[in-house]
């Protein structure tokens, strides 16, 4: 079946050939072609045919493919050719078929359609780029494909048509030009933000569009008291742009002691436009409710391109619905001059906003005609905010409720505990009520609290707060006691880390799409607290059907096999296989038949009495109403294949004859499994709000429709109920279809009046803007390109990159996502862009024209656009490492000879991997004195000239290769560090042949009587012994003065990190082989000394070394960084007065043991004025970044300066500022801020020594070893 739902090839789509030939085509097309299909009359012709829709459909959904073909005429002719020369094979071999003659026809216009559009692409785009470059910079104004699949689709991943271009300006100033010009270009214009919508909202639905991009609107503002419009007293507000992420919001409100209501669970990737355009709520909504309720005024650019401002009268500072009349003024002035268009005063009553009894319901999109909100994109793009900040009491504890027993038992606990908690018992408030069903519980792996085997079936998360504690204790302990009462087990958290742990497993949900590559129907519903028992019934009852279904598809399916031609072990026997089989294959078949019946028997008969004949007597306790339904609910009867089928299969079909049939029983239960529909479930189950996800394959066509089908029964279920179907995603084009006519008829009313030529979202929330057409990609659809990416590495990173939910929570910690500084290469675009990237080799692996050169240069662009720091893997809820994948691709432009060669990197990279102390020396002076000098003078000729400035106030794009100017401007914008010692640290200490072990001890204290100092072997690695070797020598003099035996290693040695993260990992590899069996040579040489701590001082050794094994090189060791080796020896420095500390925490941290930050904190002493304080994010050095793409590392400055900026003012005093940092490679990238930001940088071990050895420490211990320190044992 899936053969002939799927023949157009180059389909790695949910799309049939049903909806590929209707899009392309028409739909009347399509009934031809099913016809002829189904009198299977078309052959060799049909064939042709597909592979006409296969090109042009694989190249209209990749602009990847697109910009190749636009600029490349050749290979443009060359396609179009052999489109038209199928076309007139099938015309040759028609032979008078009226049927194929309409066919060709409709291929012949599609055809012609194609080969113009590239024409009316290029000049469209010349004429956007021209009107648009009037409002924005020319960067800004992005026609390539990483952008354009950046922005096709949100977290749903339905994908409709590619942006015609994404547009992201710098201010909100710019809008409104940008805004008319694209009106009279004809473009339809998508405001957007975090991209992390449910239901599509920000999917472009025509190809004519210009996605406008706020995330470079994020001017956010302190808090401010502030008496709004109407009100009698000051309140709290906070000023925001639309592209303010909303994380930083919430984070601006703590600071000031206070709290921002709005708090989606993508809070730390959406922003607050499209909160204020979806409405979006929290757990926090059952307390002072959505956006709407929060917003005290807002900004916005109407469909003519004006400015309208809305201000909210006479605020309640609380809940709207439950003010009786909530008024509006509505301003609109003119965007070009200022002046005033016209003033209204829009009156509503409070509970017209959403459906009474209900805490959030976003369905009514017409909203009384209140612009912007709740409006999804389609009166106007949004692009500030002001919005009303509480005060949260002091006292918050968490509680943690566990349910074991059966669902519709513990679901009451819900209404009980909000019933409790509305009475606010001694002032105790229910500040968020969060709720996991079984199916969230496994996904997100979470760890059980209870002392009871297995996961609980139901989990609530609650924050109780007050002002007085005891009340705050005793209300959440009666929490705990209603939980008790429905057989939970409750737990209270009370610092704010323990807090902060029950809540990590609630930011996690997407996991629960993981084992279906990431693609998820994601519906939230709003119910009637009363009435969410029996939604949670109705949800079991789905699954129980589903559940039930597969498996009987199961039984079919291997009946299918057992009547077929069974696969043996037959050995050498000559045995005919009928006589092996015996009557094994008519057992397995009434085994099969006979299960099935009763399963067929259980799903037909769910309403029956649950003491039916069928079934077993009833079990204790179960009311008289009871139902085979509820006995499969409470799994007193269940539908089995572990218990029913596959124990008595195995025991038929005992031995290795059978082994092949065993396994093919396997493999078909995994392959029908996969096809299983489930609902999982989670909440905000203090208002009801249920957000019901449905993971699907979508390479799947039938589990697809098997879903929608569920969906569709859910929506029902929710109406039923009282409830409505959408409480915060919205309704987008997913859930379109299930509103009434009556109730998108006002709002369709508006958009009418407002902007009827749709230059806003045209088509979307309007009737037929639905899922139609609508399609989603999967790799999982791959046939003979399957074989390619089994041949190549390119496999592997498809692989690494699949599970990808778009959900953005890698943002915020991502070196390569700084939109103010033009840099929006977040993990999530690059995986985005990645997918196309092997979607474009895979299709043109397979042409005539072969695969674009031009693919290779964008791979290497996404590939260039990482730090590789690995941070990004610890937000995401499906464990993608980006930093991993960057290598692969590395890696597979290496072995393609397509990566880029960098002069500047490949000689960075002999520096390091040299291992001859000439040649070493020579490069040193060469590079390390020579070039930074020549550096250092040229940055002054760029400060002097201007040049610096401008690279840095406002860094360009970076998209594909940068000219050489481009590199050597940044290359220079920022100094090198002066004053570094001019030989290495095996130099000075005369340790540099490779033949000897240098061990380097105090011989007064190694000889003392009493003496119980520690063996360790130091492996100080490139950057702290060739480039910086004072923090080498710095290591050695502290273990030195603290009696320790250091064994460092023989010779100049590199860990292998640079080569691997570089792409290059044979040598990486080699690297780590070689140096792991000279270490054993090592231990075996000084097998007299008990090495029991492996030492490093650098970040990227320390993540290389982790992979040597050392327990089996120096048994029994531990691998620690300097300082955390120095902290547990009790060293620290005291009262150091004037200097005021900054710790900048690598990327690639060397404290694996300790935290980092307290390890900095305690061995730095207690200050005088201050403790020391974080500076985060990427210094933008990043190993050879800096040499490689000056032009990206000036970008990743731009927001570290920002952030040392804002640590520097949080520090009390004004004593020069040090920042302190535990990486060669960072404290090479912080000198380079000396200037802008008037700091120092230095190496916490340096500073240690510099306070606890005197300034001339190095002098001293250089002299001090040299004089009989050294013992060199020959290797």
């Amino acid at each position: 079946m899936t053969a002939r739902l799927r023949e157009i090839p180059y389909n790695y789509t949910s799309f049939s050939d049903r909806e590929i030939v209707i899009r392309l085509l028409g739909a009347e097309a399509w009934q031809v072609l099913d016809k002829l299909r189904a009198e299977r009359v078309t052959g060799r012709s049909a064939r042709m045919l597909y592979e006409v829709l296969g090109d042009i459909w694989v190249v209209q959904r990749n602009p990847y493919l697109e910009d190749d073909l636009l600029a490349n005429c050749d290979r443009r002719e060359a396609l179009v050719g052999a489109l038209r020369h199928r076309l007139a094979e099938i015309e040759k071999r028609r032979q008078g078929n009226e049927s194929v003659a309409q066919l060709l026809s409709a291929a012949h216009v599609a055809v012609e359609r194609f080969a113009a559009a590239f024409a009316d692409t290029a000049a469209l785009r010349a004429r956007v780029l021209r009107a648009l470059s009037k409002h924005t910079r020319r960067d800004n104004i992005c026609f390539d494909g990483l952008a354009r699949v950046s922005h096709v689709t949100d977290a749903t991943d339905w994908r409709v048509e590619y942006p015609f271009v994404v547009l992201c300006p710098d201010t909100e100033d710019e809008i409104p030009g940008l805004v008319k010009d694209c009106i009279a270009l004809g473009l339809t214009i998508i405001p957007r933000g975090g991209g992390t919508g449910y239901t599509g909202g920000a999917v472009p639905l025509d190809a004519r569009s210009a996605v406008i991009n706020t995330e470079k609107l994020d001017r956010l503002a302190v808090p401010q008291e502030l008496t709004l419009p109407g009100t009698d007293r000051p309140c709290a507000t906070i000023h925001c742009g639309a592209g303010v992420v909303t994380r930083r919001v919430m984070e601006a409100a703590e600071e000031a002691g206070l709290v921002f209501a709005v708090d989606p669970t993508s809070a730390d990737a959406s922003c607050i436009g499209g909160n204020i355009a979806m409405n979006a709520g929290g757990k926090k909504a059952v307390l002072w409710g959505t956006a709407l309720d929060n917003l005290a005024s807002w900004k916005m650019v109407d469909p003519d391109g004006n400015w309208l401002e809305v201000e909210r009268l006479g605020h309640n500072l609380g809940k709207i619905h439950d003010q009786a009349l909530a008024k509006f003024r509505v301003r609109r002035s003119d965007s070009a001059t200022g002046k005033p268009l016209s003033e209204e005063i829009l009156e509503v009553p409070g509970s017209r906003f959403r459906k009474t009894g209900l805490g959030k319901d976003v369905t009514d999109k017409f909203l009384a005609g209140l612009p912007g909100v709740q409006k999804e994109g389609c009166d106007g793009i949004v692009t500030s905010a002001r919005f009303i900040l509480h005060r949260l009491p002091p006292v918050t504890r968490t509680v943690c409720l566990e349910f074991f027993g059966q669902v519709r038992e513990a679901v009451p606990a819900i209404v009980e505990i909000k019933d409790y908690l509305e009475q606010r018992p001694d002032g105790a408030i229910l500040a968020g009520l969060e709720h996991l069903d079984e199916r969230y519980v496994r996904a997100v792996g979470y760890a059980t609290k209870a002392k009871r085997h297995g996961r609980p079936k139901m989990v609530l998360l609650g924050d109780i707060v007050g002002e007085d504690e005891a009340a705050v204790m005793q209300a959440a302990s009666q929490v705990v006691r209603i939980a008790n009462a429905r057989g939970g087990e409750g737990f209270i958290a009370t610092s704010a880390e323990a807090r902060k742990t029950f809540w990590l497993d609630r930011a996690r949900t997407a996991a629960i799409a993981r084992h279906t590559n990431a693609f998820k129907i994601n519906e939230d519903v709003v119910i009637p607290l009363p009435r969410m028992g029996d939604y949670c019934d109705g949800i079991e009852r789905i699954n129980i059907e589903l559940s039930t279904r597969n498996k009987l598809r199961l039984c079919d399916a291997l009946a299918g096999f057992l009547q077929g031609e069974l696969p043996l072990h037959a050995f050498d026997a000559g045995l005919d296989a009928k006589d092996l089989i015996g009557d094994r294959r008519e057992q397995a078949l009434e085994l099969i038949g006979t299960v099935r019946q009763r399963w067929q028997w259980l799903l037909d008969n769910l309403d029956a009495p649950a003491d039916s004949p069928p079934l077993p007597p009833g079990g204790e306790g179960r009311g008289e109403e009871a139902t085979v339904f509820h006995t499969l609910q409470d799994h007193s009867v269940r539908v089995s294949w572990k218990q029913e089928l596959k124990p008595q299969l195995e025991d038929l079909f005992d031995g290795v004859l059978f082994r092949p049939v065993l396994e093919r029983i396997e493999a078909i239960h995994r392959e029908v499994l996969r096809g299983r529909v489930f609902v999982a479930l989670h909440m905000h189950a203090g208002d009801g709000n249920v957000h019901t996800n449905i993971p699907v394959n979508s390479d799947q066509y039938e589990m697809l429709q098997e879903a929608n089908a569920a969906v569709d029964r859910i929506m029902a279920l929710a109406r039923n109920l009282g409830g409505v179907i959408s409480g915060e995603h919205g309704i987008g084009i997913t859930k379109l279809d299930y509103l009434q006519p009556e109730e998108i008829a006002p709002f369709v009313g508006y958009k009418n009046r407002i902007d009827p030529e749709g230059r806003f979202n045209r088509g979307k929330l309007l009737p037929g803007a639905n899922l139609g057409n609508a399609y989603t990609p999967s790799f999982s659809l791959l046939g003979v390109e399957s074989l390619i990416l089994e041949q190549s590495e390119i496999g592997r990173i498809s692989d690494m990159v699949k599970d990808c939910l778009r959900c953005g929570k890698c943002k915020p910690v991502c070196s390569t996502h700084v939109p103010r500084a033009n840099l929006l290469y977040s993990p999530r675009n690059k995986i985005l862009g990645t997918g196309l990237l092997v979607e474009a080799f895979l299709y043109e692996e397979q042409t005539r024209r072969g695969v674009s050169l031009a693919h290779f240069d964008e791979f290497n662009d996404i590939a260039d656009h990482c730090t590789i720091c690995h941070r990004c893997v610890k937000p995401c809820p499906v464990d993608i490492d980006t930093g991993d994948v960057s290598v692969a691709m590395r890696n597979f432009l290496r072995e393609q000879g397509r990566k880029k060669f960098v002069p500047a990197k490949a000689a960075a990279m002999a520096f390091l991997t040299i291992k001859d102390p000439a040649t070493i020396k020579l490069l040193r002076k060469g590079m390390i004195e020579w070039g930074y000098k020549a550096q250092r003078l040229g940055y002054r000729l760029a400060k002097w000239s201007g040049l610096a400035a401008r690279s840095t106030r406002q860094p360009e794009a970076t998209l594909g290769a940068p000219t050489l100017r481009t590199q050597v401007i940044h290359f220079i914008n920022r100094p090198m560090p002066a004053g570094l010692p001019k030989r290495t640290s095996r130099a000075l200490l005369d340790i540099e042949d490779a033949a000897i072990v240098p061990v380097i001890r105090d011989p007064r204290k190694v000889n003392e009587e009493d003496y119980d100092g520690d063996a360790v072997f130091y492996f100080p690695g490139c950057g702290s012994e060739r480039l910086f070797s004072q923090v080498g020598l710095a290591t050695q003099a502290m273990l030195f003065e603290l009696g320790a035996q250091t064994v460092l290693p023989p010779g100049y040695l590199c860990c292998g990190y640079p080569q691997t993260a570089a792409g290059e990992a044979d040598v990486g590899q080699k690297i780590t082989t070689d140096n792991r069996v000279l270490f054993h040579r090592v231990a075996n040489t000084l097998n007299y000394l008990d090495i029991k701590t492996v030492i490093v001082s650098c970040g990227t050794c320390m993540d290389q070394l982790q992979k040597y094994e050392f327990e089996k090189i120096f048994p029994g060791c531990r691998l620690l960084d300097i300082h955390e080796y120095l902290m547990e020896k009790g060293v620290k420095i005291e009262g150091v007065k004037g200097t005021r500390y900054l710790y900048h925490q690598p990327c690639h941290d060397p404290m694996k043991v300790h935290n980092g930050t307290k390890v900095a904190a305690q061995l730095l002493g207690s200050r005088v004025d201050h403790e020391i304080q974080l500076s985060d994010r990427c210094c933008g050095e990043s190993g050879t970044l800096a040499v490689a793409r000056p032009d990206v590392s000036t970008q990743v400055r731009f927001r570290k300066q920002e952030e040392i900026a804002r640590d520097i003012a949080r520090l009390p005093g004004n004593g020069p500022v040090k920042i302190l940092t535990s990486c060669p490679s960072c404290l090479q990238g912080l000198h380079r801020y000396a200037d802008d930001t008037g700091t120092d940088a230095d190496y916490i071990v340096v500073e240690l020594a510099k306070h606890l050895l005197g300034p001339d420490w190095l002098g001293n211990y250089v002299a001090r070893a040299n004089a009989g320190g050294i013992e060199r044992v020959l290797l």
